[in-house]
Order: structure tokens, then sequence, then C-alpha cells
């Protein structure tokens, strides 16, 4: 049962993190990429609600069972390539900040495949699902009921 239910919350409080959710969607970073993360912060931090949505939305991506299954143990696998790789590191060390400090070395590793400006974008795409990965198992939100919608993503402006 739901700790905080979803009209116990301050209205406005999840529409503004939303607005980044859209921000991130509408980035340069791939959405597989961002869901990847999503669903491995899930993991990480044992968030069944985030990990029931994310799993959902990789699977409607196309994402295969195999990499979604193998994603907990990505270090072991061979299906993720050297761009994942790096992504996924970062996302355990941004996860897992407290614990240790991000390196010069880790940073120019992300480099050889985004630029600063996409490295920003990854770290609050980072944060922000460390954020709702908070808010859910605080709250007590129960998974198994989301349902994927259609995500909004706008046309770049030229």
């Amino acid at each position: 049962m739901e700790r905080i239910s979803y009209n116990d919350i301050p209205q406005g409080m999840f529409e503004k993190l939303m607005e980044v959710e859209h921000f991130l969607n509408n980035s340069p970073i791939e959405m597989k990429l961002l869901e990847l993360i999503r669903l491995r912060v899930g993991q990480i931090n044992g968030c069944a609600y985030c990990t029931d949505m994310h799993y959902k939305e990789l699977k409607h991506l196309g994402e295969s069972e195999l990499r979604l299954v193998l994603l907990s143990t990505w270090e072991d696998s061979p299906f993720f390539n050297e761009k994942e790789i790096e992504v996924l590191r970062f996302t355990e060390r941004i996860t897992n900040i407290s614990n240790s400090h991000i390196s010069d070395e880790e940073i120019d590793a992300l480099l050889k495949y985004f630029n600063k400006s996409e490295i920003s974008y990854l770290t609050l795409a980072i944060a922000q699902i460390n954020t709702w990965t908070r808010l859910m198992k605080t709250f007590k939100f129960a998974p198994g009921k989301y349902q994927v919608k259609a995500i909004e993503i706008q046309e770049p402006v030229v």
C-alpha cells in the first residue's frame, strides 16, 4: 500500500519533475540510452516501480529481452557496446557518488562518445532518475500498473 498517494503529493511537484523529463527526452541523447540509464538506476536503488516502468519503456522501444535481463550484470556481458559501457559506468558512479568522486579519467572516457553538453544531459538524466527512485521508494508506489504511453518528442528548431 502506498504511504503517500498521488493525491497527497503537493500540486505542481510532479509537474515540475516532468518538465525536466520533457527537457531530457528532447535532448540529443537517444531515448534508448536514456531508458537504459533509468532502468539501471532503478535496479541499483531497488526501486520496483521504476524498474517496472523503464523495463516496459525499453521493451516498447524494441530492446531485446537478453539485454534487459543482463543489464544488472552489464560488466560481465558482451551485449553492451563501449559507448553504453561508459554510460553505465558513469551512471553507477553518479548514483553511488557518496562512496567516491568522479575522476577526470571517467569524464575523458565519456568524451570519446559525447561532447560536454551531452555529458551535462547525461548527468542530469542520472540525477533525475535518482530523484524519482527516492520518491517512489519513500512513497511506496506499487509496481506492475505502469502502461507505456507515447513519449512526446519535439522536433528541433532549425
